[in-house]
């Protein structure tokens, strides 16, 4: 063989790992309970629904105590939208929600994943068979015959 000897596999593996990455699912979702929304405010129905939204979802187990603060100013900004949505409000919201990984393209970026459910986890079993019993079942010819 010409050239140098190939390195041996486990030398070349990339070691790199994908810093702050994660994967969610729906039952990690640390609140019982949303956080209460600040008293004083006159809060759209729509605020309320995002608020409670964002709290029962797979990301808020990402979310730290000192999260709060800025998730209550993008609360303040939502319900602003709803109130009299605007362009500028809009794009505000896009950029302070971006951090949050409140869209696809966030928790992409966040290499945030959600943990892939397998089709059998998600079935109910199915149920037992309720076919003839005793003697009158076609069964037990299968049965009488693996035992011989």
């Amino acid at each position: 063989m010409r050239g140098r000897k190939p390195k041996d596999p486990a030398l070349r593996q990339r070691r790199n790992k994908t810093p702050g990455a994660a994967t969610l699912s729906a039952d990690e979702a640390t609140q019982s309970r949303a956080p209460r929304l600040p008293k004083g405010v006159a809060w759209h129905p729509m605020t309320r629904a995002w608020w409670r939204d964002t709290w029962h979802s797979p990301m808020a187990a990402q979310y730290v105590e000192s999260d709060r603060h800025a998730l209550f100013r993008l609360a303040m900004l939502v319900n602003q939208f709803w109130l009299t949505p605007t362009k500028d409000l809009a794009a505000e919201i896009r950029q302070q929600q971006a951090a949050f990984g409140l869209t696809p393209l966030d928790r992409t970026r966040l290499r945030w994943e959600f943990k892939k459910v397998e089709a059998a986890e998600r079935k109910p079993p199915l149920p037992a068979s309720r076919g003839p019993k005793g003697a009158d079942d076609p069964r037990r010819l299968l049965e009488a015959q693996a035992l011989s």
